[in-house]
């Protein structure tokens, strides 16, 4: 079972700094979970805490039944892929794969196996003699896959293995990465910093800031219900609007003016704003810019009173640049959060 449980865990380096507080999270045998979360906040860190490259100050770490804090990392059976490769230059793509299941010793009828299997998976047969140097960035980042697959591990572990990519090829390597994991059922954890990223892989996100744990829950919760400010402006793009009570006009509904106070404030996501007449408008702003996007149209506008904001439309407004341009949304949309602790209001 490679189910992993982390309680309490702390990261102190010898200098003092502090990486990691009291992080607790339950990962289920099985289950993709994504750490998110701006550089610095500790995701990298805690990916290899897991895995056994950093030690663990405070807490307990177990996968499986096992507490592994004092564990080595090669006895862990927990396999990594990285962000730059690490393809040894000199070797086929046949050689890479092989080589760690050599190094343990495992009898040449199995390591063909494996690798034949795992290239199939992968699509990489036709590539099995070749140099890394004679791959592309997408083929390269298969073959490392392909290394931690034939371990047949309890867990894998990506750390940002999506970097060095061209966004096409991102999205393309994203959608197998998951396909994958869905055909192994391996227990896995993905660091990545792109929200898209985590949004569209994760069983379960964990959105990390300043070493602390800021929201765990799946990709939809969190975009319809987050916690707090932070986490309500990380996920989702582009991120979320603030208002406070005045930007409201006269016509904003009243169970939304109500809330709005010298303690909280409005967040609209932008594909929530609607174009609305003057009369009905709960946000009225003036348009400075428009970004035409193909499918649709970011239009980026300020308030009276200052505040700016983005509306995400399906098409280009009839509202010229300098013009204004009146919103409305639902009720259901409407998030209140507090202006001190920027946790998020439930009523």
């Amino acid at each position: 079972m490679g189910a992993i449980d982390i309680k309490s865990a702390g990261k102190i380096y010898p200098n003092g700094t502090r990486a990691l507080e009291d992080v607790n999270i339950t990962i289920n045998d099985g289950e993709f979970v994504v750490l998110v979360g701006p550089s610095g906040c500790g995701k990298t860190t805690l990916l290899r805490m897991v895995a056994g490259l950093e030690d663990i100050t405070e807490g307990e770490i177990s996968i499986g039944d096992k507490t592994v804090n004092d564990v080595a990392p090669k006895d862990r059976d927990i396999a990594m892929v990285f962000q730059n490769y690490a393809l040894y230059p000199h070797m086929s793509v046949r050689q890479n794969m092989s080589y760690g299941l050599k190094i343990r010793r495992i009898n040449k009828q199995e390591i063909d196996r494996r690798v034949n299997q795992a290239a199939e998976i992968l699509s990489i047969e036709e590539y099995l003699d070749r140099k890394p140097r004679q791959l592309s960035g997408g083929q390269r980042q298969r073959v490392a896959m392909g290394r931690a697959i034939v371990r047949d591990p309890q867990v894998f572990l990506f750390d940002e293995p999506l970097s060095n990519l061209d966004a096409k090829l991102r999205v393309q390597m994203r959608l197998e990465i998951r396909k994958l994991q869905q055909r192994l059922k391996v227990t896995s954890i993905y660091v990545t910093h792109d929200q898209v990223e985590a949004m569209t892989l994760a069983d379960k996100i964990v959105v990390l800031n300043g070493g602390h744990i800021e929201q765990v829950g799946s990709p939809i919760t969190l975009y319809e219900a987050p916690q707090n400010k932070f986490v309500a402006q990380f996920i989702g793009s582009p991120k979320m609007n603030f208002f406070n009570s005045t930007d409201l006009n006269s016509s904003a509904p009243a169970a939304v003016k109500k809330k709005i106070d010298e303690k909280a404030e409005l967040g609209i996501r932008p594909e929530h704003l609607m174009p609305c007449p003057k009369t009905s408008a709960m946000i009225s702003a003036q348009m400075e810019l428009v970004e035409q996007l193909g499918e649709y149209v970011l239009v980026h506008l300020k308030t009276a009173a200052g505040t700016e904001l983005i509306a995400k439309l399906p098409e280009l407004p009839k509202a010229s640049e300098g013009e204004w341009m009146h919103f409305k949304a639902e009720e259901k949309f409407c998030h209140l959060f507090d202006i001190k602790t920027g946790i998020r209001r439930l009523k």
